[in-house]
C-alpha cells in the first residue's frame, strides 16, 4: 500500500478519531498527538489495514484504546465533553451565554459518568455510530450498549433537571 492509498483510507475517519480523542483526553494538543500516534501505528501496519472488514470501526477502536492507555498512564480521571461543532453567529450574546453555561453543566455531568458510559454516549450521541458499529468498537453486545446508553442519558437528564430546578419548590 502506498502513501496516497493509505491517506485515502484515513482521511474520512481522522476527524472522528480526533473528536473521540479530544472527548477522552480533554486537551486539544493531547488529542492531536494521540490521533497522530494512532495514524502512525496504522501506517506501520499498513499491509494489514486493508484486511479489516470495517476499517472505520477498527480505527476508532484503536483510537479509543490508545486514549484509555494514555489516561491510565496519567491517572487522569477528569474526563469531560467539549463539543463546539454547532456555532451559530445569529444567536444573541445572552443566548450564547446560556448555551455556554448549559454545555459546562453537561461537561460536568458527563465527567461524573463511569468511563464506559462516557465512551458509549460519545460514540452514539455525538459521533452517531449505529449500535452494531459501537458493539464492534467496544466489544460489547448491543443490548448491553443500549442499557449503558440509557443509563448515561438518564443520569445526564436527572442532573440537568436538578440544576434547573435548584431552589424551586
Amino acid at each position: 500500500m502506498n502513501h496516497h492509498t493509505f491517506l485515502r483510507l484515513i482521511d474520512p475517519v481522522k476527524d472522528k478519531m480526533f473528536r473521540l480523542a479530544l472527548r477522552l483526553l480533554i486537551s486539544k494538543e493531547a488529542a492531536e498527538d494521540a490521533t497522530q500516534e494512532v495514524i502512525l501505528k496504522l501506517w506501520n501496519r499498513k499491509d494489514k489495514v486493508k484486511d479489516y472488514a470495517n476499517l472505520e470501526a477498527f480505527m476508532i477502536s484503536v483510537t479509543k484504546n490508545h486514549c484509555l492507555d494514555q489516561l491510565k498512564a496519567r491517572h487522569n480521571s477528569n474526563l469531560r465533553i467539549i463539543h463546539t461543532n454547532y456555532d451559530n453567529n445569529e444567536l444573541s450574546t445572552h443566548r450564547l451565554a446560556e448555551l455556554s453555561d448549559e454545555m459546562a453543566q453537561i461537561e460536568r455531568i458527563v465527567g461524573m459518568l463511569p468511563e464506559q458510559q462516557k465512551i458509549i454516549f460519545q460514540l452514539r450521541d455525538i459521533e452517531e455510530y449505529d449500535y452494531g458499529e459501537i458493539a464492534e468498537i467496544t466489544k460489547l453486545k448491543e443490548p448491553a450498549i443500549r442499557v449503558t446508553l440509557s443509563r448515561a442519558r438518564k443520569k445526564i437528564k436527572e442532573e440537568l433537571l436538578k440544576t434547573h430546578r435548584y431552589g424551586i419548590k
